[in-house]
């Protein structure tokens, strides 16, 4: 008995098998990457690659070895928010807007304005609308796209295309759905109301999947795909969820006290909680989890995508020599911060934001330098959400780390120090693919997912740091200043001038 587990990444797809009566589970990926050309902002991706991808890690598995007839389930996590568009042949119209587009910001301002303001908009869908929830890009379509929109009959989170391709059915559930900006988080339904406010002229509900619960199957395998890849009859496709979802499934975080902090392309932080939580001030997104609890989630957009671009076009060295670089310098980085708001931001909510250095000295323009400060600089807009989500009454004792990033020991430790909070890794450190295929079993062996997580998830104690006083107290006067520096720039016009240059000049 093995599941698998399909976590379909902005830079990568991950294939992850598990066999839980062996607690033992094999992976594989395959890179791609983002359309190349596009106009600032403009982040897009086309869907064949997520299915060339998948069809590549299969074949890595068959070269193997790998018995398929013996899997029983399959789940799929995917990045959130994208929107795939598809016409009434079902094939794929366009490439997909991804989470990290912040096109469509003046999309979200009319959405909202048709709501009846921010206030309006929260109390139909528990949510504000940043740049990144899918809804705005419908928005988008139709005005810069018109003949496009005209063609949509279905539109898909990228986890329910990755479904539908599996499947043949369409098929929706509400984790990744809160994501859209037409989802009642509190409610578990979709919003009428909200489509409206993206089209008034148009129902677009009916571009809508089915939605289902966390805990029903998408459906079974198609059997074109059954034979292609050696599948027994009846393989059982979950609902799967958003990236984050699984993320939680896969580092136990499904009941009240763990905080899940993801080091990825872009950086989460999040916790389980037994109803809805609703930020007035739109920091904390009120999610759906995928198990039937809430997922009060903060989301920043830039955490590798800032310690790599250091890495690789400032210092030009791999990550092994990153790492000793960064760890040659002292916390703190003798004061030099990043503010790594590369382009834009979600938490806070700035879509015109750019990179900020404060403290550039001769003293402090080393490598080691700009190498710690990009790590200390990214935990720190992770440091944000915690704060914001405590104000919400969500508190947390222990933090599981996940993502590429956790696999560095210096940056779990300054995660640890920072958040004043021990942190520790699933033994499984492939948390959205790892959850997937739990999410799978859960399905399957009618437990409840909390006793699942306990009997199937192992912790890396190896991996466990713990806070240290004195660095702690330090990072704590360095998050002031970060705090300040963000506040003071926001508030100030400098980004929106700043990005208007920029664009001026593209």
């Amino acid at each position: 008995m093995r599941f698998l587990g399909i976590d379909c990444g902005t830079q990568s797809l991950k294939l992850l098998a598990w066999d839980p009566e062996k607690r033992k589970s094999w992976s594989t990926s395959e890179e791609y990457g983002l359309i190349q050309g596009l106009r600032p902002g403009h982040k897009e991706q086309d869907p064949q690659v997520w299915i060339q991808a998948l069809e590549t890690c299969f074949a890595k598995f068959r070269r193997e070895g790998f018995d398929f007839t013996r899997i029983e389930g399959v789940g799929v996590s995917g990045q959130q928010h994208g929107l795939v568009v598809l016409d009434d042949s079902d094939r794929v119209i366009r490439p997909a807007k991804l989470w990290n587009d912040t096109s469509t910001q003046p999309q979200c301002a009319a959405v909202v304005e048709r709501a009846g303001g921010p206030q309006a908009y929260q109390r139909e869908i528990g949510n504000l609308l940043p740049p990144g929830f899918t809804a705005s890009k419908l928005l988008w379509l139709k005005e810069n796209e018109p003949n496009n929109y005209r063609q949509v009959r279905t539109f898909f989170l990228p986890h329910d295309y990755l479904n539908f391709y599996l499947t043949g059915e369409k098929t929706a559930e509400p984790g990744d759905a809160s994501g859209t900006g037409y989802f009642q988080v509190a409610e578990r339904q979709w919003s009428l109301r909200a489509l409206k406010w993206i089209d008034p002229e148009r129902d677009l509900s009916q571009g809508l999947p089915r939605l289902i619960a966390s805990a029903e199957p998408a459906g079974e395998v198609r059997s074109q795909l059954q034979k292609k890849w050696g599948f027994s009859k009846g393989v059982t496709v979950s609902s799967g969820g958003g990236d984050n979802m699984m993320g939680a499934i896969g580092t136990g975080n499904v009941e009240p006290g763990v905080l899940t902090v993801s080091l990825g392309t872009s950086g989460t932080i999040y916790a389980y909680s037994e109803s809805p939580v609703i930020d007035p001030a739109g920091e904390i997104a009120a999610f759906c989890d995928s198990t039937g609890g809430w997922l009060p989630l903060g989301c920043t957009m830039n955490v590798t995508v800032a310690t790599e671009m250091v890495r690789k076009q400032l210092l030009q060295v791999d990550h092994p020599r990153s790492e000793r670089l960064a760890a040659s310098v002292p916390a703190g980085s003798d004061g030099l911060l990043l503010l790594p708001y590369l382009e834009g931001e979600r938490m806070p909510n700035v879509p015109a934001g750019t990179g900020v250095l404060l403290g550039l000295r001769p003293s402090s323009c080393t490598p080691g330098h700009l190498a710690r400060a990009a790590m200390e600089g990214v935990t720190f807009g992770l440091r944000f959400g915690r704060k914001r989500l405590e104000t919400l009454g969500v508190s947390s004792d222990e933090i599981r780390l996940t993502g590429g990033g956790a696999r560095s020991p210096l940056w779990r430790q300054i995660v640890a120090d920072i958040f004043g909070l021990p942190a520790v890794c699933p033994a499984d450190l492939e948390g959205p693919a790892f959850g997937a295929a739990l999410q799978a079993f859960w399905r399957r062996s009618g437990e409840e997912m909390r006793q699942v997580s306990r009997n199937h998830l192992k912790l890396d104690e190896s991996t466990r740091c713990r806070p240290d006083k004195v660095r702690a107290d330090l990072y704590d006067r360095l998050f002031e200043v970060y705090q300040r520096l963000s506040v003071q720039l926001i508030q100030s016009d400098v980004f929106p001038a700043h990005r208007s240059f920029i664009q001026g000049r593209t």
